[in-house]
């Protein structure tokens, strides 16, 4: 397992990169430079199950549960993992499910003078980590030119 962290700096206030990152809208945006339709289902709130989903061949999606552990509004987001969804069933004893079981995904947010700095932190599996590694930087790429759009 690997930590991995990525950084952006977006001239944009932070209520407005913290609702580009978590709008359902736009979320879809950033998020489909990982895979093409990837959304989420369920809300940010603290305690909250929410799942992140991409689509399959054959019409479905699958994805990742976990449960929103922290959410200070406009300064910081915490996901933790505890399975997978297949066939639209969430999983939380497979193979996939007890790998990824207790990682963490961390989004923090810093304001200074107009410029909002996103932090992500996040443990990856060795396999996955090439893959994260070249697409988070697009993915905030992306973030960053929806936030200064909308400033």
């Amino acid at each position: 397992m690997e930590k991995l962290r990525f950084s952006v700096s977006i001239e944009a206030p932070v209520n407005v990169v913290w609702s580009a990152m978590l709008g359902d809208e736009t979320y879809r945006q950033w998020a489909g430079v990982f895979q093409e339709g990837s959304h989420f289902q369920g809300t940010w709130e603290k305690g909250s199950t929410i799942r992140f989903l991409g689509p399959r061949e054959d019409g479905g999606f699958e994805g990742l549960v976990g449960t929103v552990v922290e959410n200070k509004s406009h300064e910081y987001i915490s996901i933790r993992y505890h399975g997978q969804v297949a066939n639209g069933i969430d999983h939380v004893t497979s193979d996939v499910a007890r790998q990824i079981s207790g990682t963490e995904e961390n989004y923090t947010f810093t304001e200074s003078d107009g410029v909002t700095t996103v932090d992500v932190e996040m443990d990856s599996a060795d396999e996955y980590a090439a893959m994260f590694n070249e697409g988070w930087p697009r993915a905030l790429g992306k973030l960053k030119e929806l936030s200064e759009a909308r400033r």
